[in-house]
């Protein structure tokens, strides 16, 4: 049996993807990469390029192909195959689990959102809806339980985790468990002090929304902000 045809440039694309990222490497580097190591005749990287010219199709060949196919060709055995195709797979799997988010255009569409999971609840909740630059919702945060009131409500847990994540704007969000969705007092000094927070520190409050029985209350449309 033939040795492998090994050369110190073998480890140069594991070593420049380490240093400067996998975006660096060319598409050859990332199959070399994935081979480990060249063949008899051929470094890992001759290798990878002979791979690229099976096929006027270039890398799309490898998407295409079979494990049976490549095989065939010289210096790839059924370990390096499964590989290639494993890896492939994961990629289509990667963009086809891509997040479609839900986007917010108006009041309406916050309510339909949450007004099945809040409307029964037999406490207040409080949450904070985090949005991306297209309105799009990042995701929920719950910030208290029970009765609103200022102490439970800091502006530092409202907007922690908004920072974290990369928030552009908040919609505040807490239902009523009586049904009835007029702002108490309470409601709208949380909702003042929030809005100003939200200024000093660059992420826009743009509402906040309470829940009841099937009927909400958005500050915005009753131009309470």
């Amino acid at each position: 049996m033939g040795k492998v045809k090994y050369s110190v440039k073998d480890e140069f694309p594991r070593e420049k993807m380490l240093k400067d990222g996998v975006e660096s490497l060319s598409n050859a580097e990332l199959i070399a990469v994935l081979l480990r190591t060249g063949s008899k005749n051929k470094t890992v990287i001759e290798l990878a390029n002979e791979l690229l010219k099976v096929d006027h199709e270039g890398i799309r060949f490898l998407k295409s192909s079979s494990i049976e196919e490549l095989c065939e060709i010289e210096g790839i055995g059924i370990s390096k195959a499964t590989l290639i195709k494993a890896a492939l797979e994961l990629g289509v799997r990667v963009a086809e689990s891509e997040i479609v988010r839900y986007q917010v255009k108006n009041p309406w569409d916050i309510y339909k959102y949450y007004m099945e999971s809040m409307r029964y609840l037999k406490e207040e909740i409080f949450k904070t809806v985090l949005l991306n630059t297209k309105n799009e919702i990042i995701t929920d945060i719950d910030v208290s339980h029970g009765t609103l009131n200022s102490s439970l409500v800091h502006p530092r847990e409202v907007f922690k985790q908004a920072i974290k994540k990369s928030a552009n704007k908040i919609i505040l969000i807490h239902n009523h468990p009586s049904g009835n969705v007029e702002p108490s007092n309470e409601d709208i000094h949380i909702t003042d002090r929030l809005i100003e927070c939200g200024k000093i520190i660059g992420i826009e409050v743009i509402d906040h929304i309470i829940i009841g029985d099937g009927i909400y209350y958005s500050f915005k449309e009753s131009r309470k902000m």
